[in-house]
């Protein structure tokens, strides 16, 4: 990892109030390389096998291509996007033997050694960069209200309430391609936070709220606080809920 700064992470996921947990959540270190960091989640969709099925996908895909990266040799937004199309075909041809008709968004972040971080995600589970509490950037949900929000018709706020706000226009396993939309952040610095999380998290918070959270507690203090305040507003109709948050902290002695 680059000099001058440590991660410090910690995941969170709760089924909600929904019978059964189709999210599925890693953050997993590179097996031969030290600060080679990946994080992925997947929510999946499709009855509570199919659903299930396609995140399972996502994450056994994931964790292989992982596994033979080599950050000297092979490009980390070439290996994302392999991520999303390996996982696409996977879980397609899982829909033969799944009670309806799997699908899963993916949304993933890659860190390399150096310090550069690269993203990819498709459907509606979300990464977010903020630095301090302020956000740099996050991605851009592939679903009907972002589009509406897009074309000005809708705002952030009234699509959080939208009536169609679940509807998803590009994930894994549909019969279209999935988007492959990829980000890269050239160079981590110390109070950068990255958040990733699936729709039954984000849904509940403004980019204030979770900024504000991210910066004033630990990781894990900020992972339980978010997990308990989502679950509390969502007031009994919870979906299942997944966050991957990875902070970079200045060392002590740089």
């Amino acid at each position: 990892m680059a000099k001058g700064f440590r991660i410090s992470a910690a995941t969170g996921i709760h089924k909600g109030d929904r019978e059964y947990q189709q999210d599925q959540l890693a953050l997993i270190g590179h097996p031969r390389i030290p600060g080679c960091v990946l994080g992925v989640i997947a929510d999946g969709m499709g009855g509570r096998s199919g659903g299930r099925k396609a995140s399972d996908q996502v994450m056994l895909t994931a964790r292989q291509l992982f596994e033979r990266y080599s950050p000297e040799q092979d490009d980390a937004a070439f290996l994302l996007r392999q991520m999303v199309r390996e996982a696409h075909l996977v879980i397609k041809l899982t829909a033969i033997s799944a009670e309806q008709e799997p699908h899963s968004t993916i949304a993933a972040f890659l860190i390399n050694p150096g310090g550069d971080c690269h993203w990819v995600h498709a459907g509606d589970s979300r990464i977010y960069h903020f630095h301090g509490s302020q956000l740099v950037t996050r991605t851009l949900d592939h679903s009907l209200v972002q589009v509406l929000v897009s074309r000005g018709e809708i705002t952030e706020e009234e699509a959080r309430t939208h009536p169609q706000a679940n509807i998803v226009v590009g994930c894994l396993g549909s019969e279209d391609e999935p988007p492959t939309d990829a980000h890269c952040i050239s160079r981590l610095r110390p109070g950068d936070i990255l958040l990733a999380c699936s729709d039954g998290l984000w849904h509940y918070f403004t980019p204030e709220e979770l900024g504000a959270a991210l910066t004033s507690l630990a990781p894990r203090e900020a992972s339980e606080f978010l997990v308990e305040k989502a679950r509390a507003r969502a007031a009994g109709s919870g979906d299942n809920l997944s966050l991957i948050i990875v902070k970079l902290e200045p060392l002590a002695d740089a």
